[in-house]
């Protein structure tokens, strides 16, 4: 899967990329039997203030391809990137490796210390990237959501 786009997050900037801010509504929605929506407000909603912990670190990328499918992460999603987040082992994170772009789960093996970017796909086309000492590798970022059209 490849990354195709970066951005920067600005803090208050919306994801939407205009000014102008979705209504939020008090009332929840139900995931089970229906309940009558009210016509009441809280306030305007800013996506930032839900999905961006850490806004000075925080970025966004579409991604391209179709390697990741298994995470739930399909071509054409936005990803959300915080940078000041440690890459642990089994996060999902955002890297350059030998001058391009990727997102791919990161493998550190508890014995040797062994790097290796795994992809989420059940097509045998994508392989694990065993990252040598000879490799260009830097995480960029810990993918913390994931933004897809359901239609």
């Amino acid at each position: 899967m490849k990354v195709t786009e970066i951005r920067p997050l600005g803090a208050g900037e919306p994801l939407t990329g205009t000014n102008d801010k979705p209504a939020l509504y008090s009332d929840t929605v139900q995931a089970g039997f229906p309940s009558p929506a009210q016509d009441h407000i809280e306030r305007q909603l800013d996506l930032n203030e839900h999905l961006v912990k850490h806004p000075v670190a925080t970025f966004y990328v579409r991604v391209q391809g179709e390697s990741m499918n298994g995470a739930n992460i399909h071509d054409g999603d936005i990803l959300i990137v915080d940078r000041s987040l440690e890459p642990l082992h089994n996060r999902i994170v955002v890297a350059v490796l030998d001058g391009e772009f990727t997102v791919k789960k990161l493998h550190k093996d508890k014995d040797s210390g062994a790097i290796t970017l795994l992809p989420e796909s059940d097509d045998p086309n994508f392989e694990p990237i065993l990252i040598t000492e000879e490799s260009d590798f830097e995480v960029w970022g810990v993918v913390t959501w994931v933004i897809h059209s359901l239609i």
